[in-house]
């Protein structure tokens, strides 16, 4: 479990606040206007609790280099639109207009820098928490902060400046989005009600072999429910011949991983293979035509694309009578009508059941929202890979700096309750 603070465990009152935040959101190519404004919706609750304070945003919108690169202009007009308040925004990061902006806030006032990813270190560089502590953009800004509060955790498992570097030189908390995601996930991980299933899908086999790992030998999960890729690969394993063609598309997909990934599923098969419940069928994309194919009749040198309808049928059962659900990745080719449906199902599946039902971020939590079920979930990360470590065991640079400034810090900030 997590040890971080909390916004409950600090007063913020008149204390000027530097905020991470991920509002990273997918803009239309022509226009740059927001497609979804999921991320920076989630943010709202922390900024509610920092009503009084002076609250300085630092945010980023992709990566140099691609379309949607852009200032953090537009984001702050939404995020201003969205609390019905206003959000000055800056043309700098920690440069002199910055510094002036910020010197010149009141209490309760909101401040956006612009994308921090256009400051140079922040876009290249990468190390320990002492290195990023060392950078300008943390150096500044410490000296006209007197809090950080993180809520970024999406971006959690990365190792930027903006992340982890202000550990030494500011007390940190953690912010309501990211303390939310922490205790639901511990929830499901440390806690979890039994049956407990993984539900591991998607091209990333390499992470969901990872955290299929992690909570088959950790006791976490009482079975393994592998689709997509992952179920193309451990039914190849079990010697089910899923053809050259699919097993070329995997070993393209992981790379230089393709060895190590294999030789983990191996074991994980050897080792827990009584937990593990393969596909009874999948679904094969036969000129553009989906074909349902017993695995029993194998070899077939056709793209799978889908589980098959038996299989659809005992997850879907399966899910419905489980006490907690850990669900990433899709089932299939979602965006393809025809092989569409062992993703439907499961997501409808873990709607109506009533167990605990985490979802993963990225695809899935997209899938989640377009179908209208995330009101009906236990909770849908907004982190990909931020998720997918942290359910996989490994430790998150983001909330380790957290960890580590609550232990540095935590006695002189922990002033709200004694006040």
């Amino acid at each position: 479990m997590a040890k971080v603070l909390s916004l409950d465990d600090v007063n913020v009152d008149g204390k000027t606040v530097l905020l991470r935040v991920d509002i990273n959101s997918p803009l239309d190519p022509a226009t740059k206007t927001f497609l979804d404004d999921t991320r920076i919706r989630a943010i709202l609750p922390t900024l509610r609790k920092l009503s009084k304070a002076k609250v300085i945003l630092l945010a980023h919108q992709s990566r140099p280099g691609r379309y949607d690169f852009t200032s953090t202009l537009g984001h702050a007009r939404e995020l201003g639109r969205l609390l019905g308040r206003p959000v000055k925004w800056v043309n700098d990061i920690h440069g002199p207009k910055a510094m002036q902006a910020i010197e010149a806030m009141k209490p309760g006032q909101l401040l956006m820098l612009n994308n921090v990813r256009m400051d140079e270190d922040e876009a290249t560089m990468k190390g320990d928490i002492a290195a990023m502590a060392d950078t300008q953009l943390v150096q500044r800004l410490s000296s006209v902060a007197d809090m950080y509060v993180n809520d970024a955790f999406a971006c959690a498992h990365r190792s930027a400046p903006s992340v982890v570097g202000f550990a030494s030189t500011l007390p940190c908390v953690a912010g309501e989005l990211m303390n939310n995601e922490l205790s639901k996930l511990d929830q499901a991980l440390e806690t979890p009600k039994r049956p407990c299933l993984a539900v591991l899908g998607g091209v990333k086999v390499d992470d969901s072999i990872e955290v299929a790992e992690n909570m088959l030998r950790n006791n976490i999960a009482d079975a393994l429910w592998p689709t997509g890729g992952v179920a193309n690969l451990l039914l190849d394993l079990a010697g089910y011949d899923i053809g050259e063609g699919n097993r070329e598309f995997l070993k393209s997909q992981l790379g230089d991983q393709w060895q190590a990934t294999v030789k983990r599923a191996k074991e994980l098969v050897n080792d827990h293979g009584n937990k593990i419940h393969l596909p009874v069928d999948l679904a094969a994309n036969i000129e553009g035509n989906r074909v349902d194919v017993s695995i029993d009749d194998f070899p077939l040198e056709a793209p799978f694309h889908d589980l098959g309808i038996q299989s659809v049928r005992h997850l879907s059962t399966a899910i419905k009578g489980a006490g907690t659900i850990i669900l990433n990745g899709p089932a299939g080719v979602f965006e393809n009508n025809d092989f569409a449906l062992g993703t439907i199902e499961m997501l409808n599946a873990c709607a109506e059941s009533s167990g605990f039902s985490v979802m993963g971020g990225g695809h899935t939590a997209t899938l989640v929202a377009k179908r209208g079920l995330a009101d009906k979930m236990g909770h849908v990360s907004t982190g990909g890979g931020a998720c997918l470590d942290y359910i996989a065991g490994r430790p998150l640079p983001g909330v380790v700096a957290l960890e580590q400034s609550a232990v540095a810090f935590g006695v002189d900030i922990k002033v709200k309750h004694d006040a």
